[in-house]
């Protein structure tokens, strides 16, 4: 089994416990891009009855952060988020599935740059955003 695989049923196993796991996010796709996606119930709802945008952020981190540990060797470096943005575009739902899709578009020696899609089951973009994260050796 490559070291790709192990580390990925690893990062899986982590999950368990966690936000992800909390909030009922999960990993659709590692590659050729990282998705991670989830159905909105009233846990991601703010009072005005539509998707509260913490949530996307969290979202645009998660699938961030995911493809920047798979860009990296995990067993010689960490890597942390430094800094997000975000725009939300439109609102989402609750019934709707949405999804983050996560694009590298720096990556440097020290720090990653990575863009971020959010999109609805309804085939609308409901948020952008953008992610550096640090990479450091253990």
């Amino acid at each position: 089994m490559s070291k790709r695989v192990n580390f990925i049923k690893e990062m899986e196993i982590r999950h368990k416990n966690t936000v992800l796991e909390t909030l009922g996010i999960t990993v659709e796709a590692y590659e050729p891009e990282v998705v991670v996606s989830l159905l909105v119930d009233n846990r991601h709802l703010q009072h005005a009855g539509i998707v509260h945008g913490g949530i996307y952020v969290l979202l645009a981190e998660t699938a961030a952060s995911i493809a920047g540990a798979l860009s990296i060797n995990m067993l010689e470096s960490d890597i942390f988020g430094m800094e997000i943005n975000a725009n939300h575009l439109k609102p989402a739902y609750a019934g709707e599935k949405i999804s983050a899709t996560a694009k590298i578009i720096h990556k440097g020696r020290t720090t990653m740059v990575v863009t971020v899609e959010i999109a609805s089951s309804k085939g609308h973009l409901v948020s952008v955003g953008r992610c550096t994260l640090a990479v450091r050796n253990k």
